[in-house]
């Protein structure tokens, strides 16, 4: 699915330099390339301010604790995405209030986001999955409308854009993950919250840092979730390359558009019009998909199903009463949904290859009568 060795090759010499520069220094913890890397990446996301932070899903869970969500409040989000996006809520003590996605975008549905606000609604917490961003337009005039901040769910969205904007500006603030398979990815785990308010950074970074700015003063009660500079030193590296990777991951989807255009009844990913997409995956729809995906595992090719079960219905939310049928664009599209090798590196004949096989499978009367 991703080949991170063909990724360091191309910058061996620049992360080593990096390391190289920390490891002297011996400022292992909130060294100056952190504070370096939250400036440059904010200032990429089109944002004032950043935090970094140990990964993503505390990015999120410390972000929603800065907005003061807690015990009896409600939070509006989607079921079709990672994990962490739920858990992230629930470790605040409040209730994730699921909303169905667009079967074309597979993101949030805003017209189904009026209906979900009560008066315990104190955030909605988009997620552009796969990288497409969210319909943001939409889903912020309803906000604002109710009072109510926007959060972005941005782990897969580095360097999206909607409306000439970059994923990280688009709401009030965002959350990404800095995981090593991101189109920005660390050598082990990092996350980052950015916004353009500067108080609410000074917040998130407060509860990050063990309730304090100062050692050993503590005014509220926090955790332990630091950027580590070795990461951070190789993402500012990284950062330099991001717009460049992802111009080769969105020529790349637009190599499986072509090659799968009349592959039928497999359903290719589609961007909306003023949106530009990270491709932080290339994830297409086939009825038959678990059929497809052995015969591509046969042929040497992997794949992954992002994802096989919809939060709302894991077992770790039980307790929040979700059925099957509750939301059924969601529970389809994890039935049907199946991701394709896409990274930088990838060569095109092999993108030339799979699509082939995947065309091949179509076309087998066996399979599609």
């Amino acid at each position: 699915m991703v080949d991170l060795r063909a990724q360091h090759e191309r910058i061996r010499s620049e992360v080593d330099a990096a390391l190289s520069r920390v490891v002297e220094s011996a400022h292992f913890i909130q060294g100056d390339e952190c504070a370096a890397f939250e400036e440059e990446f904010a200032a990429y996301c089109g944002a004032s301010h950043a935090c970094g932070v140990a990964n993503g899903t505390d990015a999120l869970t410390i972000a929603l604790r800065a907005y003061g969500v807690g015990p009896g409040d409600e939070v509006i989000t989607v079921a079709n995405t990672f994990i962490g996006t739920g858990e992230a809520i629930l470790l605040n003590g409040a209730k994730p209030v699921f909303v169905d996605v667009d079967k074309d975008t597979f993101t949030m549905d805003p017209g189904l986001v009026e209906r979900a606000i009560t008066s315990r609604t104190r955030l909605i917490l988009p997620v552009h999955l796969y990288g497409h961003p969210a319909d943001m337009a939409a889903i912020g005039a309803i906000a604002a409308g109710h009072g109510l901040p926007v959060l972005e769910d941005a782990a897969q969205a580095h360097g999206a854009r909607a409306g000439g904007r970059r994923a990280g500006s688009l709401g009030h603030a965002a959350c990404f993950s800095f995981y090593p398979a991101k189109n920005l990815g660390a050598y082990g785990d990092a996350g980052m919250v950015v916004s353009s308010d500067g108080a609410f950074i000074e917040r998130v970074r407060e509860i990050a840092n063990h309730g304090g700015h100062r050692r050993y003063e503590h005014d509220v009660l926090g955790t332990n979730s630091r950027l580590d500079t070795l990461q951070a030193a190789v993402l500012r590296v990284k950062l330099r390359y991001l717009d460049a990777w992802n111009r080769e991951r969105r020529a790349l989807a637009k190599a499986y558009d072509e090659a799968l255009a009349d592959a039928a009844p497999v359903g290719r990913p589609r961007e909306t019009p003023g949106t530009e997409s990270a491709w932080h995956l290339y994830t297409v729809r086939a009825e038959n998909r678990d059929g497809l995906r052995a015969e591509l595992e046969q042929q040497g090719i992997a794949t992954a199903v992002h994802y096989p079960k919809p939060i709302h219905l894991q077992p770790a939310l039980a307790a929040m009463g979700g059925r099957p049928g509750d939301l059924p664009v969601s529970e389809q599209l994890c039935r049907e949904v199946l991701s394709l090798p896409l990274y930088p590196e990838l060569p095109l004949v092999t993108v030339e290859h799979i699509a082939a096989r995947v065309k091949a499978f179509c076309r087998t009367p066996a399979v599609h009568p």
